[in-house]
């Protein structure tokens, strides 16, 4: 993966981000940038107008109007975009696959990550039941300062440095972007400081992220956590009694419960 890029100035750009990190949902304080509408079911961060680059706060002129797949099939949520491989845990015949979205600095996601996700692999990922797809939809500039960083460590060390910008969130989360902070993190798995600067500078990353964004919104997610189980959107903080609900029945062959059935929070 090429690191190669020349430092530029979006590093300094300030976050319009909620600094702390005990609210009720993962949304931005009203701002123009990605993210700056409400949240939404299950205390999922809201995400902004159609158009924006995940990265910049400037609108694409050229994006026009937000097409969302209707009734999208598995087929359409399990499409790959050209720029970047998917990120996965699992075996791959799993019978079941479940995609999380996820932004790095919504405390929603990082409660999932806690509370949920260890139980979820030992009981279904490690034992062959689920294939997991970790997709980024990074909302601030800040999440998508450090999504750059995630996307740039080795591919072994990935879902490791995942785990440690959610857990140590209060050490690098803020209205500014600090680099500094978002590099002591990265640092734990191996990464350099001159790969660091280099990574968040490199046009085809940042554009493949953008990408991976832009097909989360025509499959309808609208912020984080938002999950797919196989072709059933889900857009609220799962427990997991409610994974249980939705995946073991797929698992036998029944029908599944419906993203309806699941409790809004």
């Amino acid at each position: 993966m090429s690191l190669r890029a020349a430092r530029g100035p979006f590093l300094t750009i300030l976050v319009p981000l909620a600094a702390a990190l005990s609210v009720a949902a993962c949304s931005n304080s009203g701002a123009p940038s990605i993210g700056g509408t409400s949240a939404g079911p299950g205390g999922v961060t809201g995400d902004g107008p159609a158009g924006y680059n995940p990265l910049t706060d400037t609108p694409d002129p050229t994006a026009g109007a937000r097409q969302i797949i209707q009734n999208p099939t598995l087929a359409d949520v399990q499409a790959t975009g050209p720029d970047l491989p998917e990120m996965v845990l699992g075996r791959a015949e799993a019978p079941v696959t479940v995609i999380k979205y996820m932004s790095l600095t919504c405390p929603h996601c990082r409660a999932f990550h806690r509370d949920v996700f260890p139980q979820l692999k030992r009981e279904y990922i490690d034992t062959g039941k689920i294939r997991f797809v970790l997709r980024e939809f990074p909302i601030g500039k800040t999440s998508g300062t450090a999504t750059i960083a995630l996307r740039c460590a080795a591919p072994a060390k990935y879902f490791e440095l995942y785990g440690k910008y959610l857990e140590q969130q209060a050490s690098w989360v803020s209205q500014d972007v600090r680099p500094d902070a978002i590099f002591a993190v990265a640092q734990q798995v191996g990464m350099t400081r001159p790969e660091f600067d280099r990574c968040l500078q490199n046009q085809a990353m940042i554009d493949g992220l953008k990408r991976v964004k832009d097909r989360g919104r025509t499959l309808g997610i609208i912020g984080t956590p938002n999950f797919f189980i196989q072709n059933q959107l889900v857009k609220s903080t799962l427990t997991m009694a409610e994974l249980r609900s939705m995946v073991d029945p797929l698992l036998s062959g029944k029908p599944a419960a419906t993203a309806n059935a699941v409790p809004a929070r």
